[in-house]
């Protein structure tokens, strides 16, 4: 640790102050607070006491579309020849597929009992432009049952031979999609609603945009002039580029019937909208803005907030960064405690680290006016440093304090910001709860000691839900 951290540290006195739970992971940590803290909460809503139950109701009526079984008796052919496609979310999404409560077996019980042959089913991960999943993702997604009976494939975006040509969006886009799922008889996507920090909310017309595109289309989904436009951000769809390049992509595909849920603060089902890709995407739409919007009445000095379940990366982790924004003061703090937990890549991809690098490197508008240059090439993944760029531009490189015990202390000096392993004692440190706790705790202690040094008793919030509340300033 840092002396003068250490320093800053001992002077304040925490005898007044109250004690919060913070999520970390599959776990939670206790953080002592100012006792002004202030905690941004989504709404209480009901979780569905039948999931099982639930599920099916939503299958046998559906929103704004026929169930599956009158689908497949429209397709003009016996179901025994019908081929179907289903799209799926990866590992960093968590949707409940698998299991007796999950969505998967009751939608494959309903082909199946409709006449569709298993070999003739399709279960493709939609992974973007994320890495293929691995063999213990599947079977932790998806269940021993699903992984062992079915055909399951992950989606690559940069095998051509693997790809469709759908022509040209409005904007230009030359949309190449997933061959297995472009010339189905059937197809399903799937997957959650949530806030999304681009295209507004996740589901629907997602699932094949960016999901089952080419790695072009992907680029110019996440391309800088999309991501700047001020439509492109949580719960906006009117106007919103990004959403609106989705859907017609979507569209285009022609998917005959979505299943997407909305979960709550812990992750449990609350609502499963089944049907049409678009009507069922709003009708979910309108329930999660209902519940995960938190307006705000000011901002505040520093805001606490967590990487979430969707953070198992610092790439990922981006979606908590950016959430806390419309919380945080121009030149605040944001202390975001980060369970990367990915054992292959808890950073991100190579592509990111030396991205992110460059973000570290150039700041935010040197990093935006590199992306805009005649000579740029499009590189995989630099839409999140980008998105990092939001945050630094608000809060400064002092002012975004990454709390994560995964990354080691070498790789720390890619990523923009204070380095949480300068609040813990030692080289090397090995994940535990009680080492994530001193750091975030300390990481807390430090700041607000910083903030009294200047003369200033400074405000905080603490964002529950991380990645999925959406704090709102009202004006």
């Amino acid at each position: 640790m840092k002396p003068e951290i250490q320093k800053a540290i001992k002077k304040v006195d925490t005898q007044n102050w109250k004690k919060i739970s913070v999520e970390f992971g599959k776990n939670a940590i206790e953080v002592l607070v100012p006792p002004g803290g202030v905690e941004l909460s989504m709404k209480n809503v009901p979780v569905l006491p039948d999931p099982q139950k639930a599920i099916e109701e939503a299958l046998s009526a559906p929103i704004s579309s026929p169930p599956l079984e009158e689908i497949i008796r429209k397709k003009g052919k016996p179901p025994e020849e019908i081929s179907v496609a289903i799209a799926v979310s990866d590992i960093t999404r968590p949707v409940p597929y698998k299991g007796g409560s999950g969505i998967l077996l009751p939608i494959l019980r309903r082909l199946e009992s409709s006449g569709i042959k298993r070999e003739k089913i399709r279960i493709i991960v939609a992974t973007g432009m994320h890495r293929a999943s691995t063999d213990e993702e599947k079977v932790e997604m998806y269940g021993k049952e699903v992984v062992e009976q079915y055909t399951i494939l992950d989606h690559d975006c940069e095998n051509n031979g693997l790809l469709e040509s759908i022509g040209k969006t409005k904007r230009g886009t030359h949309v190449y999609v997933d061959r297995d799922f472009y010339f189905a008889d059937l197809k399903i996507t799937t997957g959650l609603v949530e806030s999304h920090f681009f295209t507004g909310i996740s589901g629907g017309r997602k699932s094949v945009c960016p999901g089952l595109v080419d790695v072009k289309t992907i680029q110019r989904f996440h391309g800088s002039y999309y991501l700047e436009d001020p439509h492109a951000t949580n719960l906006v769809l009117e106007g919103n580029p990004c959403h609106e390049e989705a859907l017609e992509v979507a569209r285009t595909v022609g998917v005959d019937f979505v299943v997407n849920v909305n979960l709550d603060k812990d992750l449990r089902l609350v609502r499963v909208f089944a049907g049409d890709m678009v009507e069922a995407n709003l009708k979910a739409y309108q329930l999660i803005k209902d519940y995960a919007e938190i307006p705000l009445k000011e901002e505040f000095d520093i805001v606490l907030t967590h990487s979430g379940y969707v953070g198992r990366d610092h790439y990922q982790t981006a979606k908590a960064g950016v959430g806390a924004l419309p919380a945080v003061k121009e030149g605040g703090v944001i202390i975001i405690a980060a369970n990367n937990r990915d054992h292959i890549e808890p950073i991100g991809s190579p592509e990111y680290r030396s991205l992110i690098h460059l973000l570290k490197l150039q700041g935010p508008d040197g990093y935006l006016n590199m992306l805009r240059m005649d000579g740029w090439k499009f590189t995989k993944d630099q839409w999140e440093p980008e998105v990092w760029g939001k945050v630094l531009r608000k809060v400064g490189k002092e002012g975004l304090i990454y709390c994560s015990l995964e990354i080691e202390r070498k790789n720390y000096c890619l990523l923009p910001g204070i380095c949480g392993l300068d609040f813990i004692k030692g080289k090397r440190i090995k994940p535990s709860l009680e080492k994530a706790q001193e750091m975030i705790q300390k990481a807390v202690l430090f700041t607000v000691s910083r903030y009294r040094e200047n003369g200033i008793e400074p405000t905080m919030a603490i964002i529950r839900e991380g990645p999925y509340a959406v704090p709102t300033l009202q004006t």
